[in-house]
């Protein structure tokens, strides 16, 4: 008898086991992300009462943000990816110095980013053609944003390395409280309630600002109390583990938000209705995300305890329980986007060119959900084993070879109608899908030594 009964039975709850893993890991990773991004969407859904202009605005000086953070996305990801092998391998201490050089690398680039961003962000919202009256709202907005830049940095990489240690429902604890405190303190700044002076857009970033201080303080005390970074010398050996890890994650984001820059200023030429419902449209869609993120957080995290662990078995269950759960829910998002789509714009704005041409945006987007599961998933698996310079390759291809080309083609050369260029984002996503299940299927994680 090769096996006995318990073995048996181990290995048929092995996958129930692992699912729950996953839950526990993705959920908060999830409601994280989802409250997270409610504080860029509470901003448009309330400057969307000032107008198009102030919409397009706050979107400008989210979207520079979102480009300014892809530096620090890829020394999080190394950071949470390095940690989750340490901590899998029972190394707790040097996962605690691991943290340590990881904040003080996260402050050093933080003061040459917002020394760039306030004095520079404006003129960018310029060079992206934005007209005169959109400027003069998004320069105040950007400038405010970056000068507090550290807050927003700070709560990124605190978060890194709760993820790899496994820790997610402290992170999403904070963003509530992040998201609570804003929505108090957005409505009377912008609009000039409860006794506080109207500032418009102005009033949007400093409700952001101060929110995002008070969610980085309680991290801060968090992971200081559970002992999560341990202050020491700075440990340059780990540092390289981290950032070998983290600068292909770094120049993937660069290629994605740039890319998406140039995406947006084909957008822009369409008219500001048509970039107020495009912001409001990847609002609604970055909901959609949030499985598909908080799954691909999960994969990653498992993937390099897993592997740190020596247990490629669990490694591979892992992936797969992330991918169904994350395809069934974004399946989900699919339906809702398609069948009710006028709904939910109209939840942003009563401007019926916006809804039309945003309603038209959201049934594309439906299109998209499955690939985007998939993509997340094993880009996320891929990341956790290591192998972050082929996911920045296809994200480089799919972004600059497929979104930007296109899109300059058919909106620049063959002046074909706005439906048309977003068309473009579906080809873009299923390439990308494809190509990360590829290499994954492919992959010896074996060899996945960081």
């Amino acid at each position: 008898m090769l096996f006995s009964l318990p073995t048996i039975r181990a290995a048929r709850h092995k996958p129930v086991s692992i699912r729950r893993d996953v839950f526990r890991l993705s959920m908060p990773v999830l409601l994280s992300s989802l409250f997270q991004r409610l504080v860029s969407i509470v901003d448009i859904f309330l400057t969307g009462g000032l107008g198009a202009a102030a919409i397009a605005a706050a979107g400008l000086g989210q979207l520079l943000m979102f480009v300014t953070m892809t530096v620090f996305w890829g020394l999080s990801t190394g950071t949470t990816v390095v940690i989750a092998h340490l901590w899998g391998a029972g190394r707790r201490e040097d996962a605690g110095r691991a943290a340590c050089v990881s904040c003080l690398a996260c402050l050093a680039m933080t003061a040459v980013f917002t020394l760039f961003g306030a004095a520079w962000g404006s003129e960018i919202a310029r060079l992206m053609g934005a007209a005169p009256e959109v400027q003069a709202l998004a320069a105040e907005y950007i400038r405010l944003v970056f000068l507090w830049l550290v807050w927003t940095t700070g709560l990124n990489i605190l978060s890194a390395i709760m993820h790899g240690v496994g820790d997610t429902r402290t992170p999403m604890e904070a963003i509530i409280l992040v998201n609570i405190l804003h929505v108090l303190l957005a409505w009377p700044l912008i609009y000039g309630k409860l006794g506080m002076p109207a500032m418009g857009v102005k009033g949007a970033a400093i409700a952001i600002n101060t929110s995002e201080l008070v969610g980085f303080s309680y991290l801060l005390v968090q992971a200081l109390r559970k002992r999560y970074i341990a202050f020491s010398r700075p440990d340059f050996s780990l540092f390289g583990r981290i950032w070998r890890v983290g600068w292909p994650v770094a120049l993937e984001r660069i290629a994605q938000q740039s890319g998406q820059l140039f995406y947006s200023s084909f957008i822009i030429g369409y008219g500001t209705s048509a970039y107020a419902a495009h912001q409001i449209g990847l609002s609604i869609e970055s909901l959609s995300f949030m499985p598909g993120a908080g799954m691909g957080i999960a994969a990653a995290t498992l993937m390099g305890q897993s592997l740190g662990a020596g247990k490629i078995r669990r490694a591979r269950i892992s992936h797969q329980e992330a991918l169904r759960l994350a395809v069934g829910v974004m399946t989900l998002m699919a339906l809702l986007f398609f069948f009710f789509p006028h709904h939910l714009i109209g939840l942003f704005t009563h401007d019926a060119d916006v809804i039309e041409k945003g309603s038209v945006f959201l049934k594309l987007v439906a299109f998209a959900q499955v690939p985007l599961a998939i993509s997340f998933v094993y880009a996320g698996s891929l990341r956790g084993a290591g192998d972050t310079f082929y996911v920045f390759i296809v994200t480089l291809l799919a972004m600059w070879g497929i979104r930007v080309a296109l899109s300059w083609v058919a909106a620049g050369w063959l002046h074909l109608s706005l439906y048309a260029v977003w068309g473009v984002f579906l080809i873009d996503w299923y390439f990308r899908g494809a190509a990360f299940a590829w290499r994954y299927h492919r992959r010896d994680l074996h060899s996945a030594v960081l």
